[in-house]
């Protein structure tokens, strides 16, 4: 395990929260009362389109689009889990995106992963994150 500044911790701890992830804290040392305790916690997850991404999430590239949107947090990168994403943005339908979590671990490190959404009104998308990265030969 490794060791987090205070103000590295709440940054990561809040990430974490609002990806849904379990936050398990032990033994905290410094800063008064010192000893060990462990308190965990779970937070609804975020939706996942956003209207801007910040500069840390990654946003996917969507064939033949209409209005729709596909958006990684960095919440989520940085968690790390299996992400389904809705797509809708502006289409007035919904895509869903199942993403596994080596496929949003390969995302993180820039990879080019591409997953096809579900059929909705007759029709898929396929969405590519790092259109430009190296191939993955391993299919999602």
């Amino acid at each position: 395990m490794r060791e987090l500044k205070r103000r590295q911790f709440t940054q990561e701890a809040s990430l974490a929260f609002l990806a849904g992830v379990a936050v398990v804290i032990t033994d905290c040392g410094g800063g008064g009362g010192g000893g060990s305790s462990s308190y965990s916690t779970t937070g609804s997850t975020p939706p996942t389109t956003q209207a801007a991404a910040s500069t840390d999430d990654k946003v996917g590239s969507i064939s033949a689009n209409h209005g729709h949107t596909a958006v990684i947090t960095s919440a989520q990168l940085l968690a790390g889990g299996a992400v389904s994403l809705n797509i809708e943005g502006s289409a007035g339908h919904n895509h869903v995106v199942d993403l596994v979590a080596q496929a949003i671990q390969d995302i993180k490190a820039n990879m080019k992963v591409a997953k096809e959404s579900t059929s909705t009104q007759g029709h898929t998308h396929v969405v590519t994150f790092n259109p430009d990265g190296a191939d993955d030969p391993t299919k999602y």
